[in-house]
């Protein structure tokens, strides 16, 4: 079977035309931090643009082969079938088997549907000798809408700011990819209980908050430009820190109405942040919606000594932390 990929007016999907080989494609696909927006009032032409990162862990790790039939196993299997299916269409009679071995928590703030999304849109596009760009990928996916961070992730990994939205429906353009550095560490918070806002919520919460100040989104962009950008390339965490503390405090003060009243959805792990920037991480915030948040050291020891101060405390509290660090490299694609 050989897929080709036509487009049905905004629509992107593959077409089954024959049978070919058998062969097995694994992808695995990082997760990605949202760390926060450029602009939300949007005056000058483009709204959102957004700082991200991509992860090692959790990861998306799945297997694609030929079947008689569209089927999917493993996490996410229901979620999995639908994108099987949109991507493929009806192929009469042959089909996609997909086992999804690994899972980004979903709802949590990491990116879990982009990155399904692009995964299996992926592993289709390589069984099939096809090259598909990104663009492709989230049209097929319907993603991208208001942050490319996501996108960029899944294609290159590493540190992301993207351009934001401008009137059209392209998806924002990737304006500044670098390396995480190499020692640094990430130590994520997880509450098992807890789920950020998705979906229509996240719609209907975007429509009912007021303005967002210019003048914030002026000094955001500022501080990208001049302090959380230099300090990454100097490797110099407490200047990142500080400026990463301070956009995720504007941007979550911004979306506190739709979070309980707090920058944090989840109190418990606003409080862990806090402990732990007490005990010298620094760049405390939450990804997206949350309720994942995190914190940055700048050693692996520095990383196993916050991990054992306060992984106790943290279970007591229905949290568990993962040390993980930057992926300067997008999905891996590989067929066997």
């Amino acid at each position: 079977m050989q897929l080709l990929g036509q487009r049905q007016g905004k629509e992107f999907r593959f077409v089954s035309l024959s049978s070919a080989s058998s062969a097995t494609i694994r992808v695995r696909a990082p997760a990605r931090l949202h760390l926060g927006f450029l602009d939300l009032n949007g005056a000058i032409g483009r709204r959102f643009g957004s700082i991200g990162l991509a992860v090692d862990h959790p990861e998306t790790e799945l297997t694609l082969k030929r079947s008689a039939r569209h089927e999917a196993h493993g996490f996410e299997s229901a979620r999995a079938l639908a994108l099987v299916k949109k991507f493929a269409g009806d192929t009469k009679g042959a089909g996609y088997s997909v086992d999804v071995q690994k899972a980004i928590p979903a709802h949590a703030g990491l990116g879990s549907g982009t990155q399904l999304a692009l995964s299996i849109g992926a592993a289709i596009a390589r069984m099939e000798g096809r090259t598909l760009t990104p663009d492709d990928l989230a049209q097929l996916g319907e993603r991208g809408a208001r942050s490319g961070i996501g996108l960029a992730a899944f294609a290159s990994g590493g540190f992301i700011v993207d351009g934001g939205k401008g009137a059209d429906d392209r998806p924002p353009p990737l304006t500044v990819r670098c390396d995480f550095p190499d020692a640094w560490r990430v130590m994520l918070i997880f509450e098992r209980d807890s789920a950020g806002v998705s979906g229509e919520a996240e719609t209907t919460a975007f429509a009912d908050l007021p303005e967002f100040p210019q003048s914030s989104a002026a000094h955001i962009c500022h501080l990208v430009l001049m302090k959380l950008i230099p300090g990454l390339k100097e490797t110099d965490l407490a200047a990142f820190g500080s400026a990463l503390t301070e956009i995720q405090e504007i941007v979550g003060g911004y979306f506190a109405s739709k979070q309980g009243g707090s920058v944090w959805t989840s109190p418990a792990v606003g409080r862990l942040a806090h402990r732990m920037r007490d005990l010298g991480a620094r760049g405390i915030g939450q990804s997206s919606w949350g309720p994942t948040g995190f914190a940055f050291v700048d050693s692996p020891d520095a990383a196993q000594r916050l991990y054992d101060s306060l992984v106790e405390e943290a279970k007591g509290d229905g949290l568990s932390i993962l040390v993980a660090q930057g992926r300067n490299t997008g999905a891996s694609i590989e067929a066997s």
